[in-house]
């Protein structure tokens, strides 16, 4: 935006924080995971509920949609009851060019559908078709052949954005690589359209991808990714970004890599084909990071990409925390200090520019060393994030819980002033979410509670949704 044009969103410590959800969670690498409509002021919010939450006995594993409205009210829709309690399996929306809402979900990792449902009406909390799904087995014949090019053990997370006219879902999906459908029918059907990028596996799976697209800007020429090799416990990983535009995969620079639509046949690039954006093994501020992890990534209507992501500082552990029992932690894996970090790439430049911005706090829990609490880039004002720390980024202190701050750089990331959002709370606040779909506003929802394991959470849904002020 030009300065006359911004309007910026101004946080601070707000009883206008409103509980829209009493069990609800998800998950970082599904988008959109809410969705606002300006004409009816309704926010539209993808979660999943949790067996160790309220009502826990009759909702956990449900997918559910919370449809906040402005006067106050929510309510619920269940898109599949009981799926699955696992915060993976949270719902990624689209909206129709007919009005109406798409829902795209899957379990995670223990089975191969990519299920769907479209509202019957442009009302998210009305009736809603029924569930169609896409099996993965279906490139294959009924029985798995051997690796390299069966399914893995199922697929996991759905990110619908449009290119050139049509609908792409990107799963993980073949081998646990990035894989996409596509739709001409905008979501009603679809097909398998390629493999992205592929590579033999390490440990659990391959690359943790984000995408971002111009959706909220009106466009669809380019999907943009930020993507990691393996998961950060079993690889010093760094993050690579890349686009697709014009039917081919490019790099920043737009050198192009291969052409879109690879087959499972087919050689299909790796991530290190792509440009570098952050290399593990780096020095920052006097200290070496590595295991880096996406978080996030959104679009500016000028094209200029800002992205956040994680990585461990003077990590000592290495890929050395050996697995263990997820519901009874054999050890404790000493405190890592996890940094968050936010890059910008200007439209037409091939490098990114890096900053460190914050403490990101030590993991959440013992047995998945590198989750924090994460952060979320403003999709209509790309200089404002909303981020989840447990130290108070600005002056250190330990807060003993994750509690919500806004920040704001003027400068590009080099540096941020901070606003604390919540402060004093009882639980952790994680996984804050902007959400799209409203320039007039803007509005973050995220989950507080007791985070025990992905799925095993008793948390709330909040959401804070205010009016942009003019200026700047």
């Amino acid at each position: 935006m030009s300065t006359e044009q911004r309007v910026t969103a101004d946080a601070a410590p707000s009883t206008d924080i409103r509980i829209v959800d009493d069990n609800g969670s998800w998950c970082w690498f599904q988008d959109e995971r809410s969705l606002a409509d300006p004409e009816t002021g309704t926010v539209v919010i993808g979660a999943v509920a949790s067996a160790g939450g309220m009502d826990g006995e009759e909702r956990g594993g449900d997918v559910e949609l919370i449809v906040a409205r402005e006067d106050g009210s929510s309510s619920r829709v269940v898109l599949h009851a009981g799926l699955e309690s696992d915060d993976h399996d949270d719902p990624a929306l689209w909206r129709r060019a007919d009005g109406r809402w798409l829902a795209v979900y899957s379990r995670h990792k223990t089975d191969e559908l990519t299920r769907w449902r479209i509202s019957d009406t442009e009302d998210p909390a009305g009736e809603w078709g029924e569930e169609q799904a896409y099996s993965w087995t279906l490139l294959f014949g009924a029985t798995e052949p051997a690796p390299p090019h069966t399914p893995g053990r199922g697929v996991t997370y759905q990110n619908v954005h449009p290119l050139d006219g049509r609908l792409y879902c990107f799963v993980r999906a073949v081998n646990d690589d990035p894989c996409y459908l596509v739709s001409d029918d905008d979501g009603s059907t679809w097909e398998f359209g390629g493999r992205l990028l592929t590579r033999p596996k390490i440990g659990y799976v391959n690359g943790y991808a984000r995408y971002a697209s111009g959706t909220q800007h009106g466009t669809d020429d380019r999907i943009d990714l930020i993507i990691t090799e393996h998961h950060p416990r079993d690889h010093a990983t760094s993050i690579w970004h890349g686009y697709l535009a014009g039917g081919s995969l490019h790099r920043a620079d737009g050198t192009v890599v291969s052409a879109l639509g690879r087959g499972i046949e087919d050689v299909t690039p790796r991530a290190e084909d792509l440009t570098p954006l952050f290399t593990s093994g780096s020095t920052w501020g006097g200290s070496v990071m590595t295991h880096a992890w996406t978080t996030d990534l959104r679009r500016a209507a000028d094209g200029r990409l800002v992205a956040l992501f994680t990585a461990r500082a003077d990590d000592a552990l290495g890929t050395d925390t050996a697995r263990h029992a997820w519901d009874a932690p054999a050890h404790e894996v000493p405190a890592i200090d996890h940094r968050l970090f936010r890059a910008e790439l200007a439209p037409g430049a091939g490098a990114w520019k890096v900053h460190e911005i914050a403490v990101a706090g030590p993991q959440l829990m013992p047995h998945e060393e590198d989750y924090t609490g994460l952060g979320a880039i403003d999709p209509d004002d790309l200089d404002a994030l909303w981020a989840s720390l447990e130290t108070d980024p600005r002056d250190g202190r330990t807060l003993g819980v994750h509690e919500i701050f806004h920040g704001r750089t003027a400068d590009g990331g080099a540096t941020i002033a901070w606003t604390p959002v919540t402060e004093g709370s009882a639980g952790d606040n994680l996984r804050p979410v902007a959400i799209p779909g409203d320039p007039g506003r803007a509005a973050v929802t995220w989950f507080r509670g007791t985070m025990r394991r992905s799925q095993d959470l008793d948390t709330e849904v909040v959401l804070l949704s205010s009016p942009r002020t003019p200026g700047r």
